[in-house]
């Protein structure tokens, strides 16, 4: 049995240039952090006692499947189609936020999977290769319209600066901050549910079907990535980290109609209105999580503001996707012969 916990993440300045539609033409950089808010999978296995191959617990819904074309779950087919492995998986999923709220829980989920897999069957593979494998699992074999942050994201961990090449190559520089600074940074910020999910998909479809109208508007988000680093880096003003949240969030909102709505720009109006430097709506927009910018001695009268929302305490994390539990498969009997795999494969016949 394996399990896999793989954090979440928070991104700061830059999305939406991390684009394969943009940044293969302009480049791109994203400035983020992994939060210790995490998906688990539980994967091992099969054992041959079911008229099925394999089964995929996940939220409310289970599947249980005797061939690869009959699941249902994208990121679940195409990577263990990716992965090849002739044997039927029992695989559980459980996360300390909702899916679909902002904060990459679907690239997350893919590169957990990934390293479960490998962990499966006694392989370890490089970051760079889970977040590289993953961004191909999605752009390429589900053909979903998701950018390249989050993969790499979760699959290092740590507050990154991520720079996306015209040639397709991406290189992740750690963050290298005193203790100090990256403790203020992470006690300014205050990370609010907006009460409704999304399908980040559909609004990222949006955009890019519209981007070359907003090359203009995704160059200046580039170059508040560089403004960020230089503030983090040096004795300025904590504060001006957050008045350019508010830049960019203005920005973001130009991007598609779909990112923001009445409801959402209600919400930030509060938070500015009760302390808030600045903020963004977190991942493609639409719903999710709100991120604001608040010193740390108004956030009690802040929080109180927002009583009918849940407002969700973290920590920065810097470990990336982990196996935190690792069991090799025991043997079982079979026919009176031990065997180790005891498991079919997708297209082998069932036993009964």
């Amino acid at each position: 049995m394996i399990i896999t916990r793989t954090p979440l993440r928070i991104s700061f300045f830059g999305g939406g240039t991390d684009l394969p539609d943009y940044y293969r033409k302009f480049g791109g950089e994203v400035l983020s952090t992994t939060i210790d808010k995490y998906l688990y999978i539980t994967c091992r296995r099969m054992p041959p006692f079911w008229e099925y191959n394999s089964r995929f617990v996940y939220g409310s819904k289970t599947e249980l499947v005797s061939g690869i074309e009959e699941i249902e779950h994208p990121s679940i087919r195409e990577t263990l189609r990716f992965m090849g492995l002739g044997y039927g998986i029992d695989l559980h999923y459980n996360t300390d936020i909702p899916a679909r709220s902002g904060i990459g829980s679907s690239s997350s989920f893919t590169v957990g999977l990934l390293n479960a897999l490998y962990g499966l069957n006694g392989k370890m593979v490089s970051k760079k290769e889970l977040a590289a494998q993953a961004i191909h699992i999605e752009q390429d074999m589900i053909q979903e319209a998701v950018g390249s942050q989050d993969q790499t994201a979760a699959a290092y961990g740590g507050l990154n600066h991520i720079v996306f090449k015209e040639n397709g190559d991406i290189e992740t520089y750690p963050m290298t901050l005193p203790p100090e600074r990256i403790k203020a940074l992470n006690s300014h910020l205050v990370l609010v549910f907006t009460g409704f999910q999304r399908f980040a998909k559909n609004i990222e479809k949006s955009k890019i079907q519209t981007l070359e109208e907003h090359f203009a508007g995704l160059a200046r988000m580039k170059q508040y990535v560089g403004q960020a680093i230089e503030i983090l880096g040096s004795n300025k003003d904590i504060r001006e980290f957050g008045a350019l949240l508010n830049d960019t969030w203005k920005e973001k909102r130009d991007l598609s109609e779909k990112v923001s709505d009445s409801r959402i720009d209600g919400m930030y109006r509060r938070g500015m209105e009760h302390g808030a430097i600045g903020g963004k709506l977190l991942g493609a927009g639409g719903g999710g999580f709100m991120l604001f910018f608040v010193e740390p001695k108004k956030q009690e009268d802040f929080i109180k503001a927002f009583a009918d929302y849940v407002c969700v305490p973290f920590q920065f994390e810097d470990a990336g996707s982990q196996v935190i539990y690792y069991r090799p498969d025991a043997k079982v009997v079979m026919d009176g012969n031990f065997k180790e795999d005891a498991v079919n494969g997708f297209n082998a016949d069932t036993p009964k």
